[in-house]
C-alpha cells in the first residue's frame, strides 16, 4: 500500500529532487566553512550563502539582503525577535491562533522581566478584522505579533491591513510566516511588516534545520547568542553589524544551499500555481466531508481566508484513535492532538481535546485525497 503524506504542515514531504541534490553537492563539493578561512572551499561555501542570503530576500521583498539572517528554524527566528526587542514593562499584542513559538518566549518574558501579553478578540475563526482589534490596541502596544495562517485551521491572517495600521500607529508589526512562506506571496515592505520570521522545512521545501528572520531597516535587535562569525575576530564583544550581529557558529550550509534550490523551485513553478493547487484539494476536501455528518470542519468556509490546511473532529471517535486508524490501516500520515497551539485551539473551541488535522502540499494528489475520505468513512461507519 502506497502512504499518502497529510502533514505537510509539520514538514513537507516528498521534497523535490533539486533540493535533495542540492544538499548532496554542498556536502560533497563545499564542504568548508564560510568565512572562517581563505581557502577555495571556505569561499565556496561563502559564496554559495551569499548567493542564497541575496535569493531569500529578493523572494520576500527585503530590498537589503545584509538584513536577512539566517537562523535553524522559525522559532529559533522568533526567539531572536523577541528576546532582541523587548524589554521589562513593554506591551505586546497577539492573535488569537499563535503557537507555542510565539507564547512560550512570550510566556518566559512574561515571568522574566514583566512584559505585557494581550490576546486580541477576532471573529469565531480567530481572524483579525478592524470591528475585531482596532479599539483593543493601547497607545502604550510595542509590537504586534501575529501568525500569517493558523496552523490548526489554515484561517488567514490580513496582513496588509493590519501592517497599515501599526505603521500609522508606529506599532512594530511582526508575522509568523511558518504556515504560508512559500505558499502565498508575502513582501515585507508593500505589507509594512517589521519582522518576518520564516522555515524552510514546510512550504518553502526545504530541509529541516534552517530558517530565518527578514529586519526591517528601522528596527535593532540585540543579539541571542554570541560568538565566532567569521568577522572583527581580533576583537572579544560581538559585531554590531548584520548580518554578523545575529549570526554566531558555523552556519547550516547544506540547509541553506538546500533552501535556494526550495525558492528555486518555487518560482519555476509560480508560488501562484502552488497555492491554487493545495487550495482546491482544500475546497475538494471540504466539499467531502460536509457529506459526512458526523464529521465537525473548523475554520474559513471561504477559500480566500484559508490554506489548505484542514482540522476537523468526528462525533463519538477521539481525534488520536482516527489519526492513528489512518496511519496503521491505511499508510495516511496525519496529525492529532493540540498541535502545539493550544491557544489556537481554545480560540476555535477544540480544548484540551484537539483535532484531526490534514494538510495537502504541492506533491498531493486528487487521487490522495479521494482516498483519504473512503478510508475515514470506513473507519467511521466501520
Amino acid at each position: 500500500m502506497n502512504l499518502v503524506y497529510l502533514d505537510n504542515s509539520a514538514t513537507s514531504w516528498p521534497k523535490p529532487p533539486a533540493v535533495i541534490d542540492a544538499v548532496c553537492r554542498c556536502m560533497q563539493q563545499t564542504g568548508g566553512n564560510p568565512g572562517r578561512s581563505g581557502h577555495a572551499m571556505s569561499l565556496d561555501a561563502a559564496r554559495l550563502i551569499f548567493n542564497a542570503r541575496e535569493q531569500l530576500a529578493s523572494f520576500f521583498g527585503l530590498s537589503d539582503s545584509q538584513r536577512l539572517v539566517f537562523t535553524s528554524n522559525a522559532t529559533h527566528a522568533i526567539n531572536i525577535a523577541l528576546k532582541g526587542l523587548l524589554n521589562a514593562g513593554d506591551s505586546v499584542s497577539v492573535s488569537g491562533l499563535e503557537h507555542n513559538s510565539v507564547m512560550r518566549p512570550l510566556r518566559n518574558l512574561e515571568q522574566k522581566i514583566g512584559i505585557k501579553i494581550n490576546v486580541l478578540k477576532a471573529n469565531k475563526f480567530g481572524i483579525l478584522s478592524d470591528e475585531s482589534f482596532l479599539n483593543e490596541i493601547s497607545e502604550k502596544t510595542k509590537l504586534l505579533v501575529v501568525s500569517h495562517a493558523s496552523n490548526v485551521t489554515g484561517a488567514l491572517q490580513p496582513l496588509k491591513m493590519i501592517g497599515a495600521f501599526c505603521r500609522k500607529k508606529n506599532i512594530t508589526f511582526m508575522v509568523d510566516s511558518a504556515q504560508t512562506a512559500g505558499l502565498i506571496p508575502i513582501h515585507i515592505e508593500k505589507d509594512f511588516i517589521d519582522i518576518l520570521t520564516f522555515t524552510g522545512h514546510k512550504s518553502m521545501l526545504g530541509p529541516q534545520g534552517i530558517g530565518g528572520i527578514c529586519i526591517g531597516k528601522n528596527i535593532q535587535l540585540e543579539s541571542l547568542l554570541q560568538g565566532g562569525t567569521g568577522s572583527n575576530s581580533e576583537l572579544e564583544v560581538q559585531p554590531e553589524f548584520l548580518p554578523d550581529s545575529l549570526e554566531s557558529g558555523t552556519p547550516n550550509t547544506p540547509g541553506i544551499a538546500g533552501l535556494a534550490a526550495g525558492v528555486n523551485f518555487i518560482n519555476e513553478i509560480g508560488i501562484e500555481n502552488i497555492h491554487e493547487h493545495e487550495i482546491s484539494l482544500a475546497k475538494l476536501t471540504l466539499d467531502m466531508l460536509s457529506e459526512i455528518k458526523e464529521v465537525k470542519v473548523y475554520g474559513p468556509d471561504n477559500s480566500a481566508d484559508r490554506t489548505g490546511t484542514i482540522s476537523f473532529n468526528v462525533v463519538g471517535i477521539n481525534s488520536s484513535t482516527i489519526g492513528h486508524k489512518l496511519d496503521k490501516e491505511f499508510s495516511i500520515m496525519t496529525r492529532t492532538g493540540l498541535h502545539c497551539s493550544p491557544l489556537a485551539h481554545k480560540t476555535t473551541g477544540t480544548y484540551p481535546g484537539g483535532t484531526v488535522r490534514l494538510s495537502p502540499g504541492f506533491f498531493t494528489t486528487k487521487e490522495n485525497i479521494i482516498f483519504f475520505i473512503e478510508s475515514l468513512k470506513s473507519i467511521i461507519f466501520a
